[in-house]
């Protein structure tokens, strides 16, 4: 039997910005139906428009790009009634999405405690950005400084940091929630009961700098950035360009497809140089094989040597605009088609065990139901 996973979930949204939301989309796509609650401006993206969108569209790009799927009511928490409309929702609700500042959320009558005397079953998703104790605001930008991912993305050493082109700690957090909520709905399967789900910007960027991390803990050595290079394999991520303007990046993560991308650029002798035959040499000797590497594939075809490089296995591709990569026959099954625009789905996994929302509603415009 096909069916959709959530088809019986009633989330109750009443996060703001990305993180929320996207799990609130994540939901949607997956057959819940998704209420989303807005103060009465509207969820500040709302207004975070581009320069070159339309000062009267009825949602911005930002606002679209985490809230397909869903209807939306605006209520005013200040005033009983709309609180009291809210909390009634709460009552009927599987899940609740919460990024309020700790304390804001008491103050408003949406709580953990208040919502779950009249719903026990009830799973309350909570984002902050430094955990529950802490009354600081959580902004992408602020914890991509602090958590160290700014310093690692500068260029090179003593260039200057630079944040990442999408909310990244925003988005690794959404992924957070959704495990943790995951989690809480198998566990209410078992006991019957719901549950607190706190998720903070700060614990899910930490728990994201993977290797990164690792080198710090393990050999107390502080990594430093190294623009698209990567730390510890080479030549991996450095951008190249060619001599028809096409620029790529290689990945050549062991000395077999090392000795692949030599032989392609018919310059064997590369790979039995001691320098370079392996992994860890290349790694000691990285700015002199990467001088010969940009050198090289500035005399040859990009184009031509990206395809030489797939046809012998050698991981490489085309640096592409976000157009560009939307654009590929590749990306076709991550687009929600509408009627104004298209949507970027936010599920990227697939399963023949149930079935696949291939339409969904557009981003609600504010105050229609």
């Amino acid at each position: 039997m096909i069916f959709l996973p959530f088809a019986d979930l009633r989330i109750l949204e009443l996060a703001a910005v990305l993180a929320g939301p996207q799990v609130g989309q994540f939901f949607a796509e997956l057959g819940a139906e998704v209420l989303k609650i807005e103060p009465p401006g509207g969820d500040v993206t709302r207004s975070w428009r581009t320069a070159a969108e339309a000062a009267d569209a009825p949602v911005s790009a930002y606002f679209a790009s985490s809230n397909w799927g869903k209807t939306c009511q605006t209520r005013d928490l200040g005033l009983p009634a709309d609180r009291a409309a809210v909390q009634a929702l709460a009552a009927r609700a599987d899940i609740i999405l919460a990024s309020y500042k700790p304390g804001a959320a008491e103050k408003l009558g949406v709580d953990y405690a208040t919502l779950t005397a009249s719903n026990p079953r009830l799973i309350y998703g909570q984002i902050t950005g430094y955990g529950s104790e802490n009354p600081r605001a959580g902004y992408d930008a602020v914890l991509q400084a602090e958590a160290g991912f700014m310093h690692l993305n500068a260029a090179g050493p003593g260039q200057p940091p630079q944040k990442m082109p999408v909310a990244l700690i925003d988005l690794l957090a959404a992924h957070q929630l959704k495990e943790g909520l995951l989690t809480a709905l198998y566990q209410r399967e078992k006991t019957g009961r719901g549950a607190l789900v706190q998720v903070s910007l700060l614990d899910s960027a930490l728990a994201s700098l993977a290797n990164q991390g690792s080198t710090w803990l393990v050999t107390g050595h502080d990594p430093a950035p190294l623009g698209s290079g990567h730390p510890s394999i080479v030549p991996y991520g450095t951008v190249y360009e060619g001599i028809d303007g096409q620029r790529l990046v290689l990945a050549v993560g062991s000395d077999g497809q090392f000795g692949q991308l030599c032989a392609a650029l018919e310059r064997a002798t590369w790979a039995a140089d001691a320098r370079f035959a392996t992994n860890p040499a290349r790694v000691q000797h990285r700015a002199a094989l990467e001088s010969l590497l940009t050198a090289r594939i500035a005399e040859v075809s990009g184009a031509a040597l990206l395809a030489e490089l797939e046809r012998r296995a050698v991981p490489a591709g085309a640096v592409r605009t976000v157009g560009e990569a939307l654009a590929h026959p590749s990306a076709a099954l991550m687009l929600l088609p509408g009627v104004a625009f298209d949507g970027l789905r936010t599920v990227a996994f697939r399963s023949d065990a149930w079935a696949r929302v291939e339409t969904l509603l557009p981003p609600p415009v504010l105050g229609l139901v």
